[in-house]
């Protein structure tokens, strides 16, 4: 008696405990116009879809297809910049993928853009992880697409939680990481470096604490201010590349938070201790990096390419197995986000994933 009763005890906690796809499901309010700060295409079909993580969070995509495409595709979940959203720079990559013959995604990260999550504006190297994850999940699951044939995009500060992903889910066939950053690396060491040392980062622990604890006392969270405007004369030349496109038409969108009001102050601060490319030495699928010749940022890159093949490549494209860096003459970090100055090498990325997923 006391056997039945304690496992009919157990299936009822387990019962309670469970949750359904649709306990999982938050109503997102999702733009229906075309509010992209491209283009639309006439080659492919747009629509918006939501889809989970497994944190319960929804999130918003954008699904591109291409027009009078038959049978199952070879599919690739696009996202990035830190701090943009799937109107920018995401969108352009999928559409114009789209338009080369692949089914394609472009999400908003948790906590972002059309997506869910609260509160607003924070980040966090496991679930921005987890996000390409679930559209892993997504995809593979969809009648129109091949579930071995399913590859990634991480643009700027995605472009290390895509590399991290490949690194956690062999499901993820290829991965292309352009004008990459390593948000962990940035946060604990500054730039080049230059907040490297253990009182820096205390520094820094320090003034996230104090800001905790005023954001829990006034029951909001402080937002650290997007990209700066009006911009100093003086700025540093790659924050004058960011200003000129996320603060003019060019880039500028109302959900950007780089256009904006950026992210909370305390919105980082688990990236302080949690390092994105621990693992990237065991990718066993091809990663390409991309970045430009000029690009302040360059380095996360030539890093990254380090972490996963022991070897440096100081500023040179270079290949080593699958893994692969690619150089592109004289472009800087933004010429990289959209087709201004035509640097983005889509016949590059196009052939690259033709050849791995097929």
């Amino acid at each position: 008696m006391k056997h039945l009763i304690t496992t009919a005890l157990t299936a009822a906690l387990l019962a309670g405990c469970a949750q359904t796809k649709n306990d999982m499901k938050q109503e997102l309010t999702l733009t229906q116009e075309w509010d992209k700060v491209f283009a639309q295409s006439d080659k492919v079909n747009h629509s918006k879809v939501t889809f989970h993580n497994r944190y319960g969070i929804t999130l918003a995509a954008d699904l591109y297809v291409p027009k009078n495409a038959n049978g199952k595709m070879a599919a690739i979940a696009v996202s990035g910049p830190f701090g943009a959203v799937k109107e920018q720079c995401s969108g352009l990559y999928a559409q114009h993928l789209a338009e080369r013959g692949f089914l394609t995604l472009a999400f908003d990260p948790s906590f972002t853009g059309e997506s869910g999550g609260e509160p607003r504006r924070m980040a966090s190297p496991d679930i921005n992880t987890e996000d390409f994850l679930a559209a892993v999940d997504y995809l593979s699951n969809r009648q129109d697409v091949d579930a071995e044939r399913i590859g990634i995009v991480g643009i700027c500060g995605w472009g290390g939680m895509a590399v991290n992903a490949a690194a956690i889910d062999p499901r993820i066939k290829a991965t292309v990481a352009s004008t990459m950053y390593d948000m962990s690396k940035v946060n604990a060491e500054g730039y080049f470096e230059s907040e490297n040392t253990p009182e820096q980062r205390m520094e820094k622990r320090k003034a996230i604490a104090v800001q905790r604890t005023e954001d829990y006392r006034t029951g909001s969270y402080k937002r650290a201010g997007g990209v700066v405007d009006p911009l100093p004369d003086d700025a540093p030349w790659f924050v004058k590349d960011y200003y000129d496109y996320y603060k003019t038409p060019r880039g500028y969108h109302k959900r950007s938070g780089n256009s904006n009001d950026g992210w909370n102050v305390t919105g980082c601060q688990s990236f302080l201790n949690q390092p994105l490319l621990a693992w990237a030495g065991e990718i066993e699928s091809p990663v390409l990096l991309i970045h430009g010749e000029k690009a302040h940022s360059r380095y996360f890159s030539e890093y990254a390419f380090e972490k996963m093949t022991g070897k440096k490549c100081d500023g040179q494209s270079m290949t080593d197995g699958n893994k692969e860096i690619l150089i592109i003459p004289g472009a800087v970090h933004t010429d990289l986000y959209d087709d201004k100055n035509g640097r983005i090498p889509y016949d590059k990325i196009e052939a690259f994933f033709k050849e791995n997923l097929k």
